[in-house]
C-alpha cells in the first residue's frame, strides 16, 4: 500500500479513536498489520499524536485563551 495513503488512514484512525478509553497507539498497529506493513516507528507515532494535540488545541482555542487571561489577571 502507498505510504502516503497508509499514513492518511492511520492518522484518521488515530483521530477517531484518540478519545476512546482504549490505547489509540494500539489502534495504529492493527491496520498496519492488516495491510502487511511494518510498524512505522516511534517518530510516526509522535507525529500522529502531535497532530491530535494541535487539533485539540485548535478546537478549544477560545477556552484556552480565556483560561490564560484569567490566570494573568489574578
Amino acid at each position: 500500500m502507498n505510504e502516503v495513503l497508509l499514513s492518511f488512514l492511520l492518522g484518521l484512525i488515530q483521530g477517531l479513536t484518540e478519545f476512546l478509553p482504549i490505547s489509540s497507539s494500539a489502534h495504529l498497529l492493527f491496520p498496519a498489520l492488516l495491510f502487511g506493513t511494518d510498524d512505522l516507528g516511534l517518530a510516526f507515532d509522535i507525529a500522529v499524536h502531535a497532530g491530535t494535540l494541535l487539533a485539540v488545541i485548535y478546537f478549544f482555542r477560545t477556552e484556552i485563551k480565556l483560561m490564560i487571561k484569567s490566570l494573568i489577571s489574578r
